[in-house]
């Protein structure tokens, strides 16, 4: 009987080094992590888009978007419309949708910030940057 009690002694003895190594470890994560965090506040970029729609748009039903961010959806009439935009991340990419046939037009944009200038050629949608 003796010799089972110092078994099961042993065992406990081993299961408690073994809890303890995990939690030492687990903490030695825990301290790596917070100690590489970087504690800069929100990143502000440089730079502003501003887009000009044509008025050769009329009718049409567009979707315009930055990166992933829905800037205008709508049927547009005869006017031109144009806005600005902040840029907001390193790498700025402007798709226009065309909402009836969903045909995308992706353009990567400068990253210091633009004009761009949207136009309808032969069914097509065509954008020209202009740099300031």
């Amino acid at each position: 009987m003796s010799k089972s009690i110092d078994s099961n002694k042993q065992f406990m003895i081993g299961n408690g080094l073994l809890a303890f190594g995990v939690f030492s470890i687990v903490c030695l994560f825990f301290y790596l992590s917070f100690r590489y965090q970087k504690k800069d506040g929100p990143k502000v970029f440089e730079g502003q888009y501003t887009v000009q729609v044509a008025g050769q748009f009329a009718g049409d039903s567009l979707s315009i978007y930055l990166n992933d961010s829905l800037l205008v959806s709508r049927r547009f009439d005869s006017t031109e419309l144009k806005f600005q935009v902040q840029r907001f991340a390193d790498e700025s990419m402007l798709m226009v949708v065309d909402n009836r046939t969903e045909e995308i037009t992706p353009f990567n944009l400068h990253p210091k910030g633009s004009l761009v200038r949207m136009e309808k050629r032969n069914g097509k949608v065509y954008l020209e940057e202009t740099t300031k």
